[in-house]
């Protein structure tokens, strides 16, 4: 039987992921293609925050308060997102490209920290012919700040990429997709990094990691190949001015709810991940789990993710407002948090996986959903989409790294205050740090929900107004989704 290109079309936004996220701009294989840069930033984050994490603490016996110096210094780079994805919407050039260069550029720094990197931890580590003092921090901090930089770069224009490209129509999926392209980065990068570090040696990390910076210079390569179109300029545009930040900055929050949706990732964000750091010890410690056990609450947090992913693209799909899939999202963490809690009381393990999954599956709903209403701000005016996704992904990216300070400060400083008895007999537990940790992300949770209330009635209100076919203000969140 020969199908007709329609029938075909249609089978494959049937029964393949993702493929109803293609238009006649953006065509699947070269979406599928795009797409790969979100592979090579997830390799990246594990890499630097798993990876490389374990083996300065374990292998090279680096001080645990100077690695976590050193993850910190990526999210220090992370508020100048917004200022790279401006550059990117106002970047002059004599063939008309805006976001490749900042890829390009994001790529080889990228590139670049990962290839010094080795070399810099074994001097940090103290295998060294010529002690020199503080050679190894300085030469440390510069391999983690030029990765954090070209990781920054690279998403925050790769995503305006996608954003330019898709379709009013299309975009939402686009948002889904590449949030699962990232996780599946990460999660097979995990396992392949982490199969061949088994057998630790000094030489045996250098090739890995330079192996990484390769395969991060090939993929992002294939990605950005020929995938913006070109605008030749004239030498009168390109002499012209370029607008200011701040007046971008002003252009972009005087457009609607820009400030109360940065807000809303930020508070969000703090909420689903100050337990990063403190739920495998939490299942170890307190319920006893083994090291196997904690290491399948990845896979958990994992599949929760992708359901939840699955879930977002299915209901944009369908029009849903995306403020409301947010809130369904942050409903979600409030059960997850609460199983997550009673799990200790209760003995229960499988109510705490449970709470693992759920915790996946709310955070990637909230994500796609806040993302999905970054990437649909309007192109026009001195704030383009490269500053609106700049802003997301500073406002998530520094939440993240707050959160998981926060978090395992929080827990020592509780623990250590109810080890004396200053907080009566009852709450002479271990698991109380952890408990106040968990309570506190509930409160943060009812608290954007609060913030997040005017996002879900602007943006009812709008549609309505286009519906009856009224005029007004045009906001952030007044463009179809």
């Amino acid at each position: 039987m020969i199908f007709t290109k329609a029938q075909t079309k249609r089978l494959a936004s049937q029964f393949l992921p993702f493929a109803d996220a293609a238009s006649d701009q953006l065509p699947l294989g070269q979406l599928l293609r795009l797409s790969l840069f979100q592979v090579s930033v997830g390799m990246a984050t594990v890499m630097l925050l798993g990876t490389l994490n374990r083996v300065m603490i374990v292998e090279l016996s680096v001080p645990a308060m100077l690695v976590a110096l050193m993850i910190a210094i990526p999210v220090l780079v992370a508020p100048f997102r917004a200022l790279l994805g401006f550059r990117s919407d106002t970047h002059k050039s004599a063939i008309g490209w805006k976001r490749v260069p900042y890829m390009w550029f994001g790529t080889l720094w990228q590139f670049g920290g990962l290839a010094i990197m080795p070399s810099c931890l074994l001097v940090l580590g103290g295998d060294v012919y010529i002690d020199i003092p503080f050679a190894g921090e300085v030469l440390a901090a510069l391999a983690f700040l030029m990765t954090g930089l070209g990781l920054h770069m690279t998403q925050t224009a790769g995503l305006a990429l996608a954003s330019d490209r898709a379709t009013d129509e299309t975009r939402p999926r686009v948002v889904a997709l590449l949030y699962v392209m990232f996780l599946l980065g990460m999660g097979v990068s995990a396992v392949i990094i982490g199969w061949l570090l088994r057998d630790f040696s000094g030489i045996r990390l250098i090739q890995v990691v330079q192996a990484t910076a390769g395969a991060t210079l090939i993929l992002n390569l294939i990605a950005l190949w020929k995938q913006e179109i070109v605008f030749p300029t004239t030498a009168e545009e390109r002499a012209a001015p370029r607008p200011s930040f701040r007046a971008a900055w002003d252009d972009f929050a005087a457009g609607g709810q820009a400030g109360r949706l940065l807000v809303v990732v930020f508070l969000g964000t703090l909420g689903f991940n100050m337990q990063d750091v403190l739920l495998e010890p939490y299942g170890g410690e307190i319920l006893g789990l083994s090291v196997s056990a904690t290491t399948f609450l990845t896979a958990m947090w994992a599949a929760g993710a992708l359901i939840g992913f699955a879930m977002a693209a299915r209901w944009l799909k369908d029009d849903i407002n995306p403020f409301r899939m947010c809130g369904r999202g942050l409903l979600i963490g409030l059960a997850a948090f609460s199983a997550v809690i009673f799990a200790a009381p209760m003995g229960s393990n499988e109510l705490f996986f449970v709470g693992a999954g759920l915790i996946g599956l709310g955070g990637g709903l909230f994500s796609v959903a806040t993302l999905t209403a970054a990437m649909t701000m309007p192109a026009d005016g001195l704030a383009g989409r490269g500053l609106a996704l700049g802003a997301w992904g500073a406002a998530q990216a520094t939440a993240v790294g707050v959160g998981v300070a926060l978090g395992g400060t929080i827990r020592d400083v509780v623990n250590a205050a109810v080890s004396t008895g200053a907080w009566g007999e009852a709450l002479n537990d271990p698991s109380t740090g952890y408990s106040v940790v968990y309570h506190l992300e509930i409160a943060l949770i009812f608290i954007t929900l609060i913030a997040l209330g005017p996002l879900v009635r602007a943006h009812a209100l709008t549609r309505n107004d286009h519906a009856t076919g009224e005029t007004g203000k045009i906001g952030l969140a007044d463009f179809p989704t």
